[in-house]
């Protein structure tokens, strides 16, 4: 097994419809740009909140990459 170094960086994607749907926009927009990624990290969940209703969730994510040789 090859050792790896990893690079993270941190987004916070949301939705109208749960935390889930805010993970999954994180990571398609960061797999637009970036290669090898292995692994996310929830770091953080909140919410928008209009008229006493959720209006959207909000998830912050690392997503870890391998760093080419």
């Amino acid at each position: 097994m090859t050792d790896h170094v990893y690079k993270t960086i941190e987004l916070t994607g949301s939705s109208t419809t749960g935390t889930d749907e805010a993970i999954r926009a994180a990571v398609a927009r960061a797999a637009k740009t970036i290669r090898h990624m292995d692994w996310f990290q929830v770091v953080e969940t909140r919410g928008h909140i209009e008229e006493g209703a959720i209006a959207h969730w909000q998830v912050t994510v690392k997503i870890g990459f391998r760093m080419e040789d």
